[in-house]
C-alpha cells in the first residue's frame, strides 16, 4: 500500500514535470515568435541540454542576436535532429555560403516522409528566414508539406513569408495567412502578417484593422503594437503612433534596439526634448555600430527642434557620415536643409534641399518641394520660396490650389510683380473658380499703378467684389481695394464713385489715414484762391 502510493505520487510528479517543461518550451517558442529573444533565451537555456526543440529555438535566438558562431555550436549538439540540422543550414546562409546552405537544406528535405514531413518544412524554413537561397524551392517544399498536413498553421505562415519574397507573391501570401485566421481567430502572428501586407501596399486603414485584430488575439504580443506605431506614424498620426510605441516598449525586452525604436517614436511624435535626452543617455552605453548610428540621427534631428543648433548639426553630420546612403531618407536631407536655413546658412540649406530632391525616387516630389518652399517662407526669404513653389508647380501642374496661390503671393512679397501676375494668371487658367485670384491680381496691379492713374487694378477688384458679395467677413482685405478706388476716382474726377468708396472706407476704418489725406486734398482743391496783391511802383 505504501509503495503503491509512493509510486503514484512519483508518477504524478513526473507528469507535472513533463507538463511544466512542455509549457515552458511553448512559452520560449512564443517569446521567439514575438521577437523577445532575451526572454526566450532565459526560458529555453535550462531546457536545451535535454530537449532538441528547445535547443533549436535557443540557437535561433542566438542567430537573431548576431552570434552565428555560438548558434552553430548550439545546433551541433543535436546533429541528427531535423530542426537543428535546418539551423545549421541557416548558419551557412548567414555566413554567405549559399551553395552549402542549399545543399544542407536539400539533404534535410530528402529525409522527409509522408507521415514525418517535418524535415521538409524545416528545410524550407532555413531558406525562407535567411537570404540568398532559392525561395521558389522553399515554396515547393511548403506546398508539398501541405499535401500531407493541410491545416498546419506554421507551414501556412512559412509559405506566406516565402511568397512575399518573390515578385507578385503578395496575393498568395495573403491567402495563406487568412487560411490560418479562418481556423484560429486567436493566431496573433497571422493577423500581424496580414497587417504587414496591407501596410506594404500603403493601405494603412486595412493594416490598422488587422494589427488591431492581432492585438486583440493576444495582448501580450508586442509586434502588433510596433506595427501599429509604424502605421500610425506613416499616416501622420504621430500621437497614436507614440501611444502604441509605449505599449510595445512595455511588452518588449527593452533591448537597445527597443529603446532606439521608442526614442524614434518620441521624435516622430514631436516629443523632441525627451527623444534627444533618451538618445544622448544611450550613446555611451551602445557599442553596436548601426545602433549608434541610429542614435546620432535621432539625437541630431531632435536637437534641431529642441536644443543647440550647432550641436544638432554636429550630430547630424556624424549620422550622415556613418549611415548607408540608401537608408537616409529624402526628408532627412530636407530637415538638414531647414536647420541650415534656421541658422541663416542659405548655401548649405540649398545644398541639402537639392540632395533631398535627388534622393527622392518617387515620381511625385510635391511634398519635398512644398517643405522647402515653406521653410524659406518661414524665414521670410520670399524670392527663394517663390522659386521653390514654382518648381513644385512645374513638376506637378495638378497640384493643389494653395500651391498656386502661395507662388503668386511669394513673388508679390519678393516684389517681382511680373512673375506674380503671371502666376495668378496661370492659377486662374487652372482653377478659375478660386475667389482669391482677382483679389491678388488687383493687388499686384495696385502696386504697379501706385499713383492710381491707369486704373489697371479696377476690373480685378470689381470682379472680386462680385465674387465675395456684400457680407464678406475678412474686412481688412477690403481696405486696400477701397483706398485704391477712392484715389482712382478722385484722379478721374468721378465724385459719385469716389464718394461711394469713401463711405465704404469710412465704415470700415473711420480713422483711415488715406481717407483723411484725400479729404484734405479735396479741401485744398475747393478752397477759394486768394487775390493777387500788386506792389506799388518805386517812387509812386
Amino acid at each position: 500500500m505504501y509503495n503503491s502510493r509512493r509510486i503514484m505520487i512519483m508518477l504524478i510528479a513526473i507528469v507535472f514535470s513533463i507538463s511544466a517543461t512542455a509549457q515552458s518550451l511553448q512559452d520560449g517558442i512564443k517569446m521567439y515568435n514575438y521577437e523577445k529573444y532575451q526572454s526566450a533565451e532565459r526560458i529555453l537555456s535550462p531546457l536545451a541540454a535535454n530537449d532538441a526543440m528547445a535547443n533549436y529555438y535557443l540557437g535561433l535566438c542566438q542567430l537573431q542576436e548576431g552570434d552565428a558562431a555560438k548558434a552553430n555550436a548550439t545546433f551541433s549538439k543535436f546533429p541528427q535532429d531535423a530542426a537543428n540540422l535546418s539551423g545549421l543550414a541557416r548558419v551557412f546562409f548567414i555566413n554567405k555560403d549559399v551553395a552549402k546552405g542549399m545543399q544542407a537544406a536539400k539533404d534535410l528535405a530528402a529525409k522527409s516522409k509522408k507521415k514525418e514531413w517535418q524535415a521538409e518544412k524545416y528545410a524550407a524554413d532555413a531558406i525562407t528566414y535567411t537570404t540568398g537561397g532559392d525561395y521558389n524551392q522553399a515554396i515547393f517544399w511548403y506546398k508539398d508539406v501541405l499535401t500531407k498536413s493541410p491545416d498546419d498553421a506554421a507551414t501556412h505562415l512559412g509559405l506566406g513569408d516565402a511568397l512575399r519574397k518573390i515578385p507578385g507573391g503578395g496575393g498568395d501570401a495573403m491567402t495563406n495567412y487568412e487560411s490560418v485566421t479562418e481556423k484560429d481567430a486567436k493566431n496573433s502572428l497571422a493577423f500581424t502578417r496580414i497587417g504587414d501586407l496591407w501596410y506594404e501596399a500603403k493601405n494603412y486603414q486595412s493594416a490598422l484593422d488587422n494589427y488591431a485584430k492581432a492585438k486583440d488575439a493576444d495582448n501580450t504580443n508586442p509586434l502588433p503594437y510596433r506595427a501599429l506605431a509604424r502605421a500610425f506614424s506613416s499616416s501622420g498620426k504621430f500621437k497614436q503612433g507614440l501611444e502604441n510605441s509605449q505599449k510595445y516598449y512595455e511588452l518588449s525586452d527593452k533591448t537597445p534596439m527597443d529603446k532606439i525604436n521608442y526614442a524614434e517614436a518620441l521624435f516622430l511624435a514631436q516629443n523632441n526634448c525627451e527623444a534627444a535626452k533618451m538618445a544622448k543617455d544611450m550613446l555611451n552605453d551602445v557599442t553596436d555600430y548601426k545602433q549608434k548610428t541610429e542614435l546620432y540621427g535621432i539625437l541630431g534631428f531632435a536637437e534641431a527642434q529642441c536644443g543647440d543648433s550647432i550641436d544638432a548639426i554636429k550630430n547630424i553630420r556624424i549620422y550622415l557620415g556613418r549611415q548607408e546612403p540608401s537608408k537616409v531618407l529624402p526628408t532627412d536631407y530636407v530637415n538638414v536643409g531647414k536647420l541650415f536655413l534656421k541658422m541663416g546658412m542659405l548655401d548649405s540649406a540649398v545644398t541639402y534641399y537639392n540632395k533631398g530632391i535627388a534622393n527622392d525616387t518617387g515620381a511625385n516630389k510635391t511634398d519635398i518641394y512644398r517643405q522647402i518652399a515653406e521653410a524659406f517662407k518661414t524665414r521670410k526669404d520670399y524670392c527663394n520660396s517663390a522659386a521653390w513653389y514654382d518648381n513644385l508647380i512645374k513638376a506637378n501642374p495638378a497640384t493643389q490650389p494653395a500651391d498656386y496661390a502661395w507662388r503668386g503671393i511669394m513673388y508679390y512679397y519678393c516684389k517681382d510683380y511680373v512673375k506674380a501676375m503671371k502666376s495668378y494668371n496661370d492659377f486662374e487658367v487652372k482653377y478659375p473658380d478660386q475667389p482669391s485670384i482677382p483679389y491678388w491680381q488687383g493687388r499686384i496691379q495696385q502696386v504697379i499703378d501706385s499713383d492710381a492713374v491707369s486704373g489697371a487694378a479696377v476690373p480685378y477688384f470689381m470682379k472680386w467684389f462680385g465674387k465675395i458679395g456684400d457680407n464678406y467677413e475678412k474686412k481688412n482685405e477690403l481696405k486696400g481695394p477701397y483706398e485704391y478706388l477712392v484715389y482712382y476716382f478722385y484722379n478721374k474726377k468721378d465724385k459719385e464713385n469716389m464718394n461711394m468708396y469713401k463711405e465704404k472706407l469710412r465704415t470700415l476704418d473711420p480713422t483711415n489715414a488715406n481717407l483723411k489725406a484725400i479729404e484734405e486734398m479735396e479741401k485744398n482743391a475747393n478752397a477759394p484762391k486768394k487775390a493777387k496783391t500788386t506792389t506799388p511802383a518805386k517812387g509812386k
